[in-house]
């Protein structure tokens, strides 16, 4: 008979050999400098809105948004790795962000006539001959008494430069897969509505009215923040951003922005989300509106351009799926073997 084969015993070890395997011990100062990583980034904010004033641009927004990152990767102790994952993933979107504000820019300068006929036209169809936001400033608007729902509504306009990079960086850190479905659905919308831009620039109410076009009109969100007392609020009003377009008005990407998440996130949200879902781009819509910012046709169009671009894409991803998995079924057949 044959004798099973045993593994042959480990070598005797002399003693005094074998020595505890301990995880490398960090040094002190650098676990004190993690915990220091968030009190000098808050200070740092702090400083700047001191400084500088609440920041409504985009690559200014993003700045701070990147440097919160990585000071979470810092904080967590995870080392040069997820401080690198930061920059490979946010950098590039930070680029192409500051690349469309440039951009925007210059799109202010056409060649060709802003338009603000057609969507006054349609906006006095929609009012019954007097357009929304003549109607709303009239009754609800006070001069230089400002309302709690005034508050609100700036409190509304002003998350449009936050609110999707907050998100982008939630599913960063828990869905990569989301993060990168959610960037590609924003910034195909934002280089849509730069190309409309471009082939259609469109005066938004305020402009309108200033040019005799319409009975004067506030532009009730920059009233507010400028009559806040916030530091250094009047730079937003006459700044937001050095890239600045006002006539950059068709579509709307304040509205278009929030249609967005109501359609990316709605699948898989819970009643109480969807409530929010759907509360957020209708009080985005009263406040453009209210606020002389966006005609109502506007905001429609933000609307359209926002299905087409969630819904197409979930269109072209479940068909690429599909043809990977046609594929890979098809490689399986070839490969079993034929019955006899």
């Amino acid at each position: 008979m044959t004798k099973l084969l045993r593994p042959a015993p480990p070598p005797p070890v002399r003693a005094g050999r074998l020595r505890p395997v301990t995880p490398p011990r960090r040094h002190p100062a650098l676990a004190r400098l993690r915990l220091l990583a968030w009190p000098l980034y808050l200070l740092g904010f702090v400083w700047y809105l001191r400084a500088e004033g609440l920041p409504s641009a985009n690559d200014v927004v993003f700045c701070w948004l990147i440097g919160a990152l990585l000071t979470a990767a810092v904080h967590s102790g995870h080392g040069w790795r997820s401080f690198l994952l930061v920059l490979r993933d946010w950098v590039p979107v930070m680029a192409a962000v500051w690349t469309y504000s440039l951009l925007r820019g210059y799109g202010a300068h056409t060649p060709w006539a802003p338009h603000w006929l057609p969507q006054l036209r349609a906006d006095e169809v929609l009012g019954f001959g007097e357009t929304w936001t003549v109607r709303l400033q009239h009754a609800l608007w006070t001069p230089g008494s400002p309302h709690w729902y005034d508050y609100a509504a700036a409190a509304v306009y002003l998350s449009h430069f936050f609110l999707v990079f907050v998100l982008l960086a939630v599913l960063w850190r828990r869905r990569h897969d989301r993060f990168r479905q959610l960037l590609s659905c924003y910034l195909l919308l934002t280089f849509a509505g730069f190309a409309t831009y471009l082939l259609y620039p469109a005066d938004p109410p305020w402009l309108v009215a200033q040019e005799g076009h319409l009975p004067g009109l506030t532009r009730v969100v920059w009233d507010v923040i400028s009559s806040s007392g916030l530091p250094q609020a009047d730079s937003l009003v006459e700044n937001g951003s050095q890239f600045a377009n006002d006539v950059a008005a068709m579509p709307s990407l304040h509205s278009a922005y929030p249609a967005m998440l109501l359609f990316f996130f709605w699948p898989t949200a819970r009643p109480w989300l969807r409530a929010l879902l759907v509360a957020y781009p209708l009080a985005m819509a009263f406040t453009l509106v209210y606020g002389a910012e966006h005609f109502i046709v506007d905001i429609f169009a933000g609307w359209a351009y926002a299905a087409v671009v969630v819904f197409g894409l979930l269109l072209l991803r479940n068909r690429r799926t599909g043809l990977a998995r046609g594929r890979a079924d098809l490689a399986e057949c070839r490969l079993s073997p034929t019955p006899q």
